[in-house]
């Protein structure tokens, strides 16, 4: 599985977009089985956190699908659902 490191800077539903470090957007999606659910995302934004993506590359899709996402600020911990 993949990973990237980033700030989360656009949400729309279970979309998202991911800003590395280099200033290069990236576009995901949440997986069925992902330990985030989309109303977590909105607030991620706000903040502008540092996460870290775990995902898989989408089929017929641009976006990648996040299987997790890990908080990178203050304790790194996984997002609880």
């Amino acid at each position: 599985m993949a990973m990237m490191d980033g700030r989360i800077t656009l949400v729309q539903e279970s979309r998202f977009q991911l800003t590395d470090e280099y200033g290069i957007s990236h576009l995901f999606t949440l997986g069925p089985w992902c330990s985030a659910e989309p109303a977590q995302l909105g607030p991620l934004a706000v903040r502008q956190a540092k996460v870290r993506v775990k995902f898989k590359k989408g089929e017929n899709v641009i976006s990648g699908v996040a299987q997790r996402i890990d908080l990178q600020d203050d304790h790194d911990q996984e997002m609880k659902p």
